[in-house]
């Protein structure tokens, strides 16, 4: 017995012994090609060994196996497997791997140029959340391209009239006239009043590369519009990889998309070139919106050494739409629907001519941008990046002038647009009309001598679809020199310079029959006025240097003149636990005006001085690493933000405003992030205070005819916390969700200041508005979303998303808050939705490096019938009719119902 027990204990010994002097190591380093990713998961396959990454990204597994594969996985990367062979107690070392990141086109981006202020992951202090170009690609679809932008904390997006462009963002309860976008570093709201129209953007989405979504004020070094936060977009680049891809898309409401595109890749000589083309058609989810876009996106490089990088890119996206302009009540809208339900579809600025769909309201567009591209590497320590870049926007959008239509309309609620055609040739009779009501007396043949026998239209006889012009020239430079002054600490310094023209008149786009339009508003062309036979084209032309300046305008012509010089500089600290930024700039915006209708050449007014106005802000922030998985950040910043054109000349005239006072806008955000390999979170905080708001009212009184009301200390006050999460508790399984609360209201009253027609202060008593309190418009207050995604099979993907938004509240018009009596803010009713996807990849090729992807796309599953955005805010009375709780006299846009895309990409 004893014997035995020596045996067992000696094999017990032996097999101990062995395995120890078998085990070996295996270590490495797991980066993205440019940082460390600490809690990356590395486990060895077909065993339940494993390590997670330390801070700087290296990881120790201890081993029995002489030989086998590592399974290295991380959130928003691809997985990737790599071999191995130890020796019996030895170590082997696989060095630095580099994952990539799921989206294959953002692999692609490497952000060379100083004049891109992108935002890093664990070191750049502010809320930041970032869409890969595989995102948008696939899930799209129809969609307008803010939109991928929904599931995003404190963003708000809504489709607006529903027409190809016409969708809005709203970002921590800021509009985006205040929300600052940037392509490729350059900034793009307009210069005169900070709009955003996506409608001149409409092929961007084909291009982006990545686009990145700074919450607040951000960490762009420039004095920009960033008071609700930064919208980074960054477009393809010529160096991409060699290869293309070719691709159609087609959805609902007959929507057609074809795209070719293909890169050289950067060749022998140092060149490279990109070249994209796109096409977009479809009749529009509501009625009466057909569109049709074209898109082209043209690049060429040049790397001759190490020192130098030159891009130059020229892209554009001519397009026009039939718009949905109006926000009809939702009387109307059940008006024109059945069984009690609401027709949200419905439009009532179209109709037929001649058997031909027809809108009163097209828009019309084609604003390339031009830009060149130098990074030059001065030194080890030092760089220098600029962009000179230029833009010609040439387009508008048509409507109507002449006799009101608006009360005109077929028995399916259409713009009887033949009547009206009949109207203007004489031949109209009730009896044959399709109007529901009697037009009146046709237009007669002119007695007038030089044009006896003509049918004339006016301004206020006949009727006539015109077109309202703003095009503009837009030329501008950004330089940045950057340089180490330690290890620790990076210096920059730069200058941003703009200058822009904006032409802004009418024309005349459709007679509808008439001969001819009399105009007699140009002062200098009064008593006899002007008879005008042109008409002009409501599509986008393809020479974007079209002359604006020699054609016949009718009711006004103007144009802005805005100089912008900036200059700005940030310091950087940076150490493995603790890095901070600091950031100042200043900025001179000049107004110039220049009237040709309203003023005589002979008079002064009819070019002004440049109006000169300072502003800039000061930003700073400190994030600290608390350990690989914990990181804590803070910020802080003050903008001092100026006034637009319109509020320097003020009431459409040369006579500069009294009221000239810069918006000031403070705010302090502190975040907390977790990071590790199943599960990621960031938590924010924030609060901003946007302090003397530009705020303008027409007056009413008899006593003051064109007269007007300007609104001093009006104040906002935003505040709020948000939580971005994603998982992965599987290998196949991704999860994210997000919910940001915020509480966004009117602090304080404001004092109303009276001005004439002339914009001279008048007397009388001054207005109070009682804002203290309400809550602020046009946006959910409350936000969340859940969303997963799963690989059924290899390479074989379902998704689903929903989204709910609630404390929604009506816009509303400050100024209308007169009386301390007031029902406050309308808010709306909450709604969720629900969208769909489904994506396979095919390897294909011969050595499968080619790929074919489909992709379908399904967008409110639950076909959820919701108002996205109410006009007006006009509450419950016990008399009013209501529809889901809300007075049906608003003037209101529904969401839209269930749609669906599917494309086919073929990768090569």
């Amino acid at each position: 017995m004893k014997t035995i027990k020596n045996w067992v204990l000696s094999g017990l010994l032996f097999m101990v012994v062995s395995t120890v002097f078998s085990q070996g190591k295996i270590t490495g380093t797991i980066t993205d090609g440019q940082s460390s990713l600490p809690g990356t998961n590395v486990a060895v396959k077909g065993s339940k060994i494993g390590a997670s990454t330390d801070f700087d990204g290296k990881f120790m597994i201890n081993t029995t196996a002489n030989s086998g594969e590592l399974v290295i996985s991380f959130i928003g990367y691809d997985a990737k497997t790599v071999k191995f062979t130890v020796a019996n107690g030895g170590t082997t070392n696989l060095g630095t791997i580099v994952l990539t990141a799921t989206s294959n086109e953002l692999s692609e981006v490497v952000v060379r140029s100083g004049v891109v202020d992108l935002a890093k992951d664990r070191k750049t202090p502010v809320a930041v959340s970032t869409i890969k170009a595989s995102e948008i690609q696939e899930k799209l679809g129809t969609q307008e391209f803010p939109e991928i932008l929904a599931n995003t904390p404190s963003v708000y997006v809504t489709k607006a009239g529903g027409g190809f462009g016409d969708s809005r963002i709203n970002i921590r309860g800021f509009d985006q006239r205040n929300v600052a976008v940037m392509i490729n570093g350059v900034p793009v709201n307009d210069m005169e009043n900070g709009a955003v129209y996506w409608s001149n953007w409409a092929g961007l989405s084909d291009v982006t590369s990545a686009m990145q979504v700074q919450r607040g004020l951000g960490s762009s070094k420039l004095a920009i519009s960033s008071v609700g936060g930064t919208i980074n977009v960054i477009t393809r680049t010529s160096d991409m990889k060699e290869g293309g891809a070719v691709s159609t898309g087609f959805g609902n409401a007959n929507y057609l998309k074809v795209q070719g595109s293909y890169n050289t890749g950067i060749m022998k000589n140092g060149f490279s070139a990109s070249v994209l083309l796109s096409s977009t058609t479809g009749n529009g989810y509501a009625d009466g919106t057909q569109f049709q876009g074209k898109n082209y996106f043209i690049a060429f490089g040049y790397k001759p050494n190490d020192k130098h990088d030159i891009q130059f890119t020229f892209t554009g996206a001519p397009q026009w739409h039939n718009q949905r302009s109006f926000a009809n009540t939702i009387s109307d809208y059940l008006k024109y629907g059945s069984n009690g339900e609401p027709n949200i579809k419905y439009s009532s600025d179209w109709g037929y001519k001649n058997g031909e769909q027809y809108a009163w309201t097209r828009n019309f567009y084609h604003k390339p941008v031009m830009s060149f591209n130098w990074d030059y590497k001065i030194s080890e320590k030092s760089k220098l990046s600029s962009v000179a870049y230029a833009s010609w926007g040439r387009g508008g959008g048509t409507g109507n002038i002449g006799k009101s239509p608006f009360s005109y309309k077929t028995a399916d609620g259409l713009v009887p647009f033949d009547d009206f055609v009949a109207f203007n040739t004489g031949t109209y009779t009730f009896a044959k009309g399709e109007s529901l009501t009697n037009l009146g007396t046709p237009l007669k043949p002119s007695t007038i001598a030089g044009h006896e026998g003509e049918y004339i239209t006016n301004r206020s006889t006949g009727f006539t679809r015109r077109a309202s012009i703003n095009s503009h020239d837009w030329y501008g430079a950004v330089i940045d020199f950057n340089t180490k002054l330690s290890e620790k600490l990076i210096l920059d310094l730069g200058i941003d310079a703009r200058t822009y023209t904006g032409y802004h008149f009418r024309n005349i786009n459709d007679r509808l029959g008439a001969d001819v339009y009399y105009d007699n508003v140009n002062v200098n062309n009064k008593p006899a006025g002007r008879y005008l036979y042109e008409t002009y084209s409501a599509s986008p032309s393809f020479n974007p240097w079209t002359d604006v300046k020699n054609q016949e305008k009718i009711e006004y012509n103007n144009n802005g003149y805005v100089r912008w010089y900036g200059a700005f500089t940030q310091l950087e600290y940076s150490t493995e636990k603790l890095s901070a930024f600091f950031q100042g700039s200043v900025s001179q915006q000049g107004f110039k005006r220049e009237d040709t209708f309203i003023y005589l050449t002979t008079d002064p007014l009819y070019v002004t001085d440049y109006e000169n106005i300072l502003g800039g802000n000061v930003k700073g922030g400190i994030n600290y690493n608390i350990n690989e998985q914990q990181n804590v950040f803070i910020n802080s910043g003050y903008y001092s933000k100026q006034p637009n054109f319109q509020a320097v000349y003020p009431n459409n005239k040369s006579i500069v405003g009294e009221n000239l006072t810069n918006e000031k806008i403070l705010g302090l955000e502190a975040g907390y992030g977790f990071r590790s390999r199943m599960f990621n979170a960031k938590l924010n905080l924030y609060y901003t205070s946007w302090k003397d708001r530009y705020q303008r009212a027409t007056d009413a009184a008899a006593d003051n005819v064109g007269g007007y009301y300007d609104y001093t200390g009006i104040t906002e006050i935003h505040s709020g916390i948000e939580l971005e999460m994603n998982a992965k508790p599987l290998p196949k399984l991704n999860i994210n969700a997000m919910i940001s609360v915020g509480d966004w209201t009117y602090n304080g009253n404001s004092i109303s200041n009276r001005y004439d027609a002339n914009n001279e202060p008048v007397g009388g008593a001054a207005k109070t508005l009682y804002l203290d309190n309400l809550k602020v418009g046009d946006a959910a207050q409350t936000t969340a979303s859940l969303g997963a995604s799963y690989e059924v099979v290899t390479r074989v993907f379902l998704d689903a998303n929903y989204r709910v938004a609630q404390k929604l509240y009506a816009s509303i018009d400050p100024s209308k808050f007169t009386s301390e009596v007031n029902d406050g803010t309308l808010e709306l009713p909450s709604y969720g939705l629900m969208d769909a996807g489904f994506s396979y990849k095919m390897l294909v090729g011969k050595n499968k490096s080619d790929s074919v992807n489909f992709r379908l796309n399904v967008n409110n599953v639950l076909d959820e019938v919701y108002i996205s955005e109410s006009r007006t805010n006009n509450f419950t009375t016990p008399t009013s009719k209501n529809y889901n709780g809300v007075n049906v006299t608003n003037q209101v846009y529904f969401g839209f119902g269930r749609t669906w895309n599917f494309s086919l990409r073929y990768n090569f």
